[in-house]
């Protein structure tokens, strides 16, 4: 999550407020401040899969602002000012992993788990099984088999996007075999 070449930490990321039907209202904010204010903008991630189906589980830096040592399902973060959700999270992968892909958009929906309520737009890649993570952004990472992750999900401490973005994404994969 970073702007340019700066972390988050340093300069606030700016944003754009959108409607409870995802409609962008033309209002640029910065991401602390629609955090702050509850108030609704889009947040882009991405579920990796390798090519036997193993899904990427990463741990969040000690360092970082939001949930620091927290593990996630999904690698993403909020679309800057006039992107795309897919040009958001292509972004996010190659900020966070080094990868360089457009991941494919399967559905969007009100996140209201986490620090505040979010349009959630949710991608699938499938990438090679050897990423190099940027140390900012992931602190350690791994493949788990879907029982795996959901073994882990109830013993590991996720962020609540983690638990939110999984089950939608299941019930999504569900729905399409």
């Amino acid at each position: 999550m970073s702007v340019g070449s700066a972390k988050v930490c340093g300069v606030d990321e700016l944003v754009e407020r959108v409607d409870d039907q995802d409609r962008v209202l033309g209002m640029v904010v910065s991401r602390r401040q629609v955090v702050q204010e509850g108030w609704l903008h889009r947040v882009a991630v991405t579920v990796c899969r390798d090519e036997r189906g193993r899904i990427l589980v990463h741990r969040r830096p000690e360092q970082v602002s939001r949930f620091p040592g927290l593990y996630e399902v999904q690698v993403g973060g909020a679309a800057h000012v006039g992107e795309s959700y897919e040009q958001a999270a292509a972004r996010e992968l190659a900020e966070e992993l080094g990868i360089r892909t457009l991941p494919r958009l399967l559905f969007t929906f009100i996140n209201r788990s986490g620090l505040s309520p979010h349009w959630l737009g949710v991608h699938e890649a499938v990438v090679a099984d050897t990423v190099v993570p940027d140390p900012d952004e992931v602190a350690w990472h791994g493949w788990l088999t879907e029982p795996e992750l959901r073994s882990a999900l109830l013993k590991w401490h996720f962020t609540p996007d983690s638990h939110e973005a999984f089950s939608w994404y299941v019930a999504f994969r569900t729905a399409r075999s």
